[in-house]
């Protein structure tokens, strides 16, 4: 089931992120499918911690710009607006170099809130951490 209201186009997508959190830590948007939308983000210096793995904060991070951009395709623009409300993330597994990948599939797209589940994985595949994010969804003043 289609669940975008917009069309998602990643460059235009990526680029919104400019001057951002998001650029600052190098995340990119990948695919997009029929409901879901996929990130990645590299592991480096700015997305490690002392002990030379992937900061659990940057995974909120990533967990975050992909669930609240995916929400913001998910209502008219012309009336609406998604901001965050509540995250909760595990950690299941270190990362030390190359990319994660988040991907964001909706739970609930309700009226006045929408709840997305996020899956970090490595290159290989291997579940990183999971998230659920909240999202409310307000109406513009005009």
């Amino acid at each position: 089931m289609k669940i975008w209201q917009l069309e998602v186009d990643l460059n235009i997508v990526t680029e919104r992120g400019r001057g951002t959190m998001s650029e600052h830590l190098g995340i990119e948007f990948i695919e997009v499918g029929e409901d879901y939308l996929a990130a990645r983000m590299p592991i480096n210096q700015r997305t490690k911690q002392p002990m030379g793995i992937m900061h659990g904060g940057a995974s909120c991070v990533l967990a975050e710009t992909v669930g609240s951009t995916a929400a913001q395709f998910c209502v008219d623009h012309r009336k609406y607006y998604c901001v965050g409300l509540d995250i909760n993330t595990n950690h299941l597994r270190v990362v030390r170099e190359g990319y994660v990948i988040g991907t964001a599939k909706p739970f609930h797209l309700g009226k006045t809130t929408q709840v997305w589940g996020i899956e970090i994985k490595n290159e290989d595949g291997k579940l990183v951490s999971i998230s659920r994010l909240t999202m409310a969804v307000l109406e513009k003043n005009n």
